[in-house]
């Protein structure tokens, strides 16, 4: 039997895909793309010189791109072809979005088949889904495919201008993106509102009242004071970021509260139930999953970050689990809304469903994503308890979550009562010479206090999930809270009383959830894209994590700044928001994407065009871009090696360098006020501590403080000019020497880094020296002979034989470990199967390689590896958040980049002959023809 040939983009979807297509269909993955826009700098040299040179997009006609098949696609591509050679249909079954239907365009691109072509979509792998989706194959959406690589083209040229103008004035190795600059922008925003916000102090009274005098513990209740003598009382809501009061309400200081708790506490005052009031309360359940509420609930609830909810949900989805993950869509299917009202039935009652099923609006316009919203797969949602067997850590918390929530959108609201207190209490004189006015009688009472509580009668969707909530976002729906059945007029008995200080809040930072839902509100990227935007502001050391929070570093104050003043539209989010919905019609087919590309890049009605911005930027003060004003002569500036804060001394001359003070790297920017500015200015310098000589040598050592941290050097004795330094000093004359005189080379002096867990105080003479004996000689190979060294290096301590190397695990192992323990650990390879120390994790097989894969420490920091391929575990990652699908996906970034590039010098002259390949990796014409259909043959 000749079999259809069906591909899919991915090793795990094409295992779960191919048992329910059974025989007759041969099903392979290409592995993602399997080309991609080539670098500039590997362009056939006689194409390096045009128009297409810069960017491998040919700006000058039409934006034509230049794509190659990456190396490590070179074998998947060719067995590709092989299989395509025996069939005689193909099924392009990639994902349903603008990245899957641009991986099937390259593939028929790249593959050229000769048998009939049809695109295969479904929303989620089940049987029942996979059979009907072969049996309604559609031809290929080249709408997406334009707004896909119209994407691509947009952040090359992006990047490509504004990058090189951060590396000359910001620093080397930064880079700008459509999307990533305006998230950095949010977080960097959100910081200075922080710095420039200003403390507001206010006061209140919180008190415990109980209805029986003799029982205070008995149906005691909590109530707040809210007024006094009519006037409310300010809290935090009535104070702006610069801590104003902004309207007329009462704040109480320190002496004042206190004073009037006093004055309360008096046992002859009376208090009273002044008013109840009583409403009925209703809530409805949240709407069904889309990508970006799934990362925000996954980030609240679960602590996962956004990369890491879509790796575990694509996971999910590729293994049958749960429908398609990028999607903007809140609806479900009716399918989907019985199989919900089905379950939620069964397990929580005939009355948990409303009578008729709920419909959620999608706010969403956009047309590239699936139409429906995420939720468990199939006819009958697998109960959590039927999986937690297959499904392990976050991908059973994560499809537990996702089942709560579908379940939970199509039951009824939960219901109950709220009742609001007012209590009113009269002091029986002045409250201690607070100048309150105060009366006697109740009915006349000055201090109102309120209480609130919620009594739930009817839990409905809340007995299957509860959504949470951001820290910035005020929680309006009122807790689960009882209280007492009391009547107005009733004397009750204040129980307790304290009065309690507070200060407004900065804005809290972002957090990934919060940042992923003000990117969405402002139109910012997609869902498909969310998590890699954050993941690239982690990557660049834009951002870091702090706990939860995005804390935004010093270099991204002054690249946001950089663009703000050069480069002002691409920062702007309505901007950015326009290009993504610019993109948008591109994608339905309402848009041009040459007429588009032609405006953004060389400008039009609409925009001036990157390319007059970057041609007319004029001179850019790297000096002032990479300063900030702390204080009247205290200025921060962003150097190459970090912040740090430049003094100037008024009293000394106009040569005289300002004196410069590190900022430490933990010091978030909110944090450095003027006052922080000037503890560290007025902080002990480090001076060098003299700690004797050196027992051989007789040279003075000395313990420093340097860029890189405390270390001990041996000081070397002044040099002295023949013929005696003090004659030539007598004229007045400088000593020089002989003509033809070799000059003397620099004596460098030794120095040796302290260990981490060595406190600079506590530094002795012998310390030191052991320090500068490094490296030290461990012994020697009795089967090679070979010398082996412990010494310390930049990427920690090691061992050295010859050329090779190995980590030790601790800085102390240099001077402890013996020479049976160090052949012990040359013993062992230096990658794959070695434990020890650097192996910190292990997964199952690589899905490519079929290789267990290990997380190891090594000289250069954790990495993945499979004993084959090696993947450096990026800076926004740790190595307690990297799953299974996590590594995968290093090790396949890994292998798309190839092997590392040798030299220029060392290629040989057949390396040109890739410019004969350039008619068929570009874009043929007829991708533009007007019917815009896939090839058939």
């Amino acid at each position: 039997m000749v079999p259809t040939l069906v591909i899919v983009e991915s090793p795990t979807k094409m295992k779960s895909i191919a048992q329910y297509l059974g025989d007759g269909y041969e099903v392979l993955s290409s592995v993602g793309h399997i080309r991609d826009l080539i670098e500039p700098k590997n362009l056939p040299a006689d194409l390096k010189k045009g128009s297409l040179g810069k960017f491998s997009v040919d700006v000058e006609n039409g934006f034509e791109p230049y794509y190659v098949v990456s190396d490590s696609k070179k074998k998947t591509v060719a067995e590709l072809k092989r299989a395509l050679k025996n069939a005689d249909e193909l099924l392009l079954a990639t994902d349903e979005d603008r990245e899957g239907e641009a991986i099937a365009w390259h593939l028929l691109q790249e593959l050229k088949p000769k048998v009939p072509v049809r695109r295969m979509v479904f929303h989620e792998i089940t049987k029942d889904a996979i059979q009907k989706a072969k049996d309604r194959t559609r031809e290929l959406d080249t709408a997406l495919v334009d707004a896909q690589e119209t994407r691509r083209i947009l952040d090359r040229l992006y990047g490509y201008e504004v990058s090189p103008v951060l590396w000359r004035k910001v620093g080397p190795g930064l880079s700008a993106g459509r999307v990533q600059s305006a998230a950095t922008r949010l977080v960097v925003d959100r910081e200075r509102e922080r710095i420039a916000f200003v403390t507001a102090a206010y006061w209140d009274l919180s008190g415990r009242f109980a209805p029986d005098a003799d029982e205070p513990a008995k149906n005691a209740f909590e109530a707040r004071l809210v007024r006094l003598d009519g006037r409310r009382v300010a809290t935090g809501r009535d104070f702006d970021d610069r801590g104003r009061l902004t309207s007329d309400a009462v704040v109480l200081d320190g002496p004042t509260a206190n004073a009037l708790a006093d004055a309360l506490r008096d046992d002859t005052v009376p208090a009273r139930v002044s008013k109840v009031e009583s409403k009925p309360y209703s809530r409805r359940p949240a709407a069904p999953f889309t990508t970006s509420t799934l990362q925000q609930e996954a980030a609240r609830k679960l602590r996962l970050s956004a990369r890491d909810t879509m790796r575990v949900a694509q996971s999910l989805y590729e293994n049958g689990y749960i429908t398609y993950m990028r999607t903007d869509s809140t609806s479900l299917s009716q399918q989907a809304i019985t199989a919900a009202r089905t379950q939620a039935t069964t397990l929580y009652g005939a009355d948990s469903i409303p009578d008729k099923p709920r419909s959620y609006a999608s706010k969403s316009k956009n047309a590239q994503e699936a139409h429906e919203a995420i939720r468990p797969s199939g006819e009958v949602f697998r109960l959590p308890s039927e999986v937690q067997s297959a499904l392990r850590g976050s991908e059973f918390k994560l499809y537990d979550l996702i089942w709560k929530r579908t379940v939970a959108s199509q039951m009824a609201d939960a219901k109950g009562q709220t009742a609001t207190m007012t209590i009113e209490v009269g002091p029986t004189a002045d409250a201690a010479g607070t100048g309150i006015d105060t009366t006697a009688s109740i009915g006349g009472a000055t201090a109102e206090f309120t209480a609130s509580g919620t009594v739930i009668t009817f839990r409905g969707f809340l007995a299957a999930y509860e959504e949470s909530r951001d820290e910035d976002e005020r929680d309006e729906t009122p807790g689960e809270a009882k209280l007492p059945a009391l009547a107005e007029g009733q004397q009750i008995h204040l129980a307790e009383l304290e009065a309690k200080d507070h200060e407004t809040s900065p804005p809290p930072r972002f957090t990934e959830a919060s940042l992923v839902k003000r990117l969405e509100e402002l139109g910012i990227g997609r869902p498909s894209t969310f998590a890699s935007i954050i993941s690239t502001i982690l990557d660049r050391g834009y951002v870091t994590r702090r706990g939860q929070a995005l804390v935004p570093s010093w270099t991204a104050f002054s690249v946001v700044r950089l663009l703000e003043d050069h480069f002002g539209d691409l920062v702007e989010y309505d901007f950015t928001a326009e290009m993504e919905d610019d993109l948008d019609r591109i994608a339905a087919g309402d848009a041009d994407r040459l007429d588009w590309l032609n405006e953004f890049y060389f400008g039009g009605d609409r925009h001036r065009g990157l390319r007059n911005v970057v041609d007319n930027l004029g001179d850019i003060d790297a000096r002032e871009i990479n300063s900030v004003q702390i204080a009247e002569g205290i200025t921060l500036r962003i150097g190459k090696y970090g912040p740090y804060l430049e003094v100037a001394d008024p009293d000394a001359g106009p040569d005289t360098p300002p004196r410069r003070i590190n900022v430490p790297e933990d010091l978030a920017p909110d944090e450095l006020t003027r006052e922080k500015a000037v503890e560290l200015i007025e902080a002990p310098v480090a001076t060098d501590r003299v700690l004797g000589r050196h027992p051989e040598t007789g040279k003075e050592i000395v313990l420093k403080d340097g860029r890189f941290g405390p270390y001990v050097t041996e000081l070397e004795p002044e040099p002295e000019t023949a013929g005696g330094a003090g004659a030539a000093a007598s004229t007045g004359e400088t000593a020089k020497p002989k003509k033809g005189t070799k000059k003397a080379a620099a004596v460098k002096p030794r120095t040796a880094s302290l260990f981490k867990t060595m406190d600079p105080a506590e530094v002795d003479l012998d310390t030191a020296v052991r320090l500068l004996s490094l490296p030290r000689v461990v012994g020697a190979d009795p089967g090679t002979g070979d010398e082996i060294t412990a010494q310390n290096g930049r990427y920690g301590p090691y061992l050295k034989k010859g050329t090779d190397s190995r980590s030790l695990a601790t800085e102390d192992e240099i001077f402890s470990i013996d020479l049976p323990a160090a052949l012990e650990v040359f013993a062992q390879p230096k990658y794959g199967a070695r434990r020890g120390p650097s192996a910190l994790k292990e997964f199952d097989a690589d899905p490519v390689s079929g290789k267990p894969i290990k997380v190891k420490d090594g000289r250069f920091g954790p990495y993945v590896t499979d004993g084959t391929t090696n993947a450096t575990i990026p800076r926004g990652d740790s190595v307690e958040d990297i799953t299974f699908e996590r590594a995968v996906e290093l090790l396949q970034i890994k292998r798309d980049k190839g092997p590392a590039k040798k030299p220029a010098a060392k290629k040989p002259a057949a390396a040109k002959k890739p410019a004969a390949k350039k008619p068929a990796a570009k874009k043929p014409a007829a991708k533009k023809a007007p019917a815009k259909k896939a090839p058939e043959a």
